[in-house]
């Protein structure tokens, strides 16, 4: 941070995957002065929190403009604006993850996905015109692109070709439309595909696959395994938000991003081979049919990232699957 003062930040949906990592690493590189966390605990939980750092959970009533504890939490949702508003008062940073999150579940519920996405991003950033929030950094996603030439980079015209797509590039559109009217830096960061650590509540590919193969169940491919996709490991994804909530950017989009294609049907191979070669267990790869709104390439160009925002990612899919698999195996599931 190039600020003297450690600056206090909001994380919305800190207490899930990529908001534990976070914090984790905020604290472990002394970037935080104090941070509260906004969750619904709908995906993350207490615990999941509580692994990482002891905290105060407060009522809505109880918080204000002062921070009490190095690390507060408020159960609420961003779809709710007074939660959302008094949760900002007194940060200098908002970071917001918290999302309906996934293709399949906004074409089930396409309702559900804008409610939490379009309306709780609206929230967020009005929320930091109204206190005074310099900050926002906003989890997008590589979805908002569709079926884009690759690889994918910020110049394209973006063609979502699901819900869940359409209501990221939403969020993008009023992070634009908050920096140059109001001032705000705002950071849109699309995010690749990203696994890791403290995934075991997620529903992605690698997380899936790690889940199936310790349960004893076959790894289950929608498809024929040879759609690619994007893998970013979660320790770089959380530099990549720090990098971007200290830039003199606003209202810009960046790929956050290895620039490497990997087939799905590459992952799920690796993820069998380390389960045989670390525990003896033979596991078994299924295939179910293609799901609607799946896009089938997808890999970005991240050279607007390493230029402007400094990011580099530092693992290779190779050291971030072991790194995932020594923490599946750390969770105890019984194999059977």
């Amino acid at each position: 941070m190039s600020e003297e003062k450690k600056p206090n930040w909001l994380i919305t949906g800190g207490c899930g995957f990529i908001g534990t990592d976070l914090i984790e690493h905020l604290l472990l590189w002394g970037l935080a002065g104090h941070i509260r966390v906004l969750d619904n605990l709908s995906v993350g939980t207490r615990k999941d929190l509580a692994d990482v750092i002891e905290f105060r959970e407060f009522t809505l009533s109880e918080i204000g403009g002062i921070l009490h504890e190095e690390v507060e939490l408020v159960v609420g949702n961003v779809y709710d604006y007074t939660t959302v508003d008094k949760c900002s008062r007194g940060m200098d940073v908002i970071v917001h993850l918290a999302a309906s999150t996934g293709v399949a579940q906004s074409v089930e519920n396409p309702l559900l996905d804008f409610r939490n996405n379009v309306l709780g991003t609206f929230n967020v950033l009005e929320a930091a015109r109204c206190n005074g929030v310099g900050r926002v950094v906003y989890a997008s996603s590589g979805a908002v692109l569709g079926e884009a030439s690759l690889p994918a980079h910020e110049a394209i015209a973006p063609k979502p070709v699901a819900p869940y797509g359409a209501s990221k590039l939403a969020g993008e559109g009023y992070c634009s439309a908050y920096a140059r009217v109001y001032g705000i830096k705002t950071a849109s960061l699309r995010f690749a595909n990203v696994y890791g650590p403290r995934s075991h509540h997620k529903t992605s590919a690698v997380a899936k696959f790690f889940t199936e193969a310790f349960a004893g169940r076959p790894i289950v491919i929608y498809g024929d395994g040879e759609q690619t996709r994007d893998f970013i490991y979660v320790e770089d994804l959380s530099n990549a938000i720090i990098l971007a909530s200290d830039a003199p950017v606003g209202g810009e989009a960046f790929q956050i991003a290895t620039c490497k294609e990997t087939p799905i049907i590459e992952v799920a191979e690796k993820v069998k081979n380390l389960m045989f070669m670390e525990l003896g267990k033979r596991v078994e790869i299924g295939y179910c049919p293609a799901r609607r709104g799946d896009v089938r390439q997808n890999y970005a160009d991240n050279t607007k990232a390493r230029t402007v925002l400094g990011f580099e990612p530092n693992y290779d899919l190779v050291n971030g699957l072991k790194r995932t698999f020594s923490y599946f195996k750390k969770l105890a599931i019984p194999y059977s």
